[in-house]
């Protein structure tokens, strides 16, 4: 008996984001994969991702995906969010 033929496939969205703009794309891996196995599903570079989250929970590189999981691509951050409402709350 085929094993393989019970393990059904799920769906993943795999997305990377820039200011004003994001990329994704949809995967379809077997029951069981890993965020691993999805980056490299996807196919992109991973040069300059600082972590991974899955529904913007961070997640290690062998987390168990589910059907319809998004897993995002985490980026360095360019000013400090608590700097940013400061200079946005100042007075002009």
């Amino acid at each position: 008996m085929d094993v393989s033929a019970n393990v059904s496939p799920i769906g993943v969205d795999v997305i990377r984001a820039w200011p004003r703009r994001h990329e994704q794309v949809r995967v379809t891996l077997p029951e069981g994969a890993t965020v691993a196995d999805a980056l490299s599903a996807s196919g992109w570079s991973l040069d300059d991702i600082t972590g991974i989250a899955i529904f913007g929970e961070r997640v290690e590189r062998d987390a168990r995906l589910h059907d319809g999981d998004r897993v995002e691509l985490l980026r360095p951050l360019l000013i400090d969010p608590k700097d940013a409402r400061r200079r946005r709350a100042r007075p002009k």
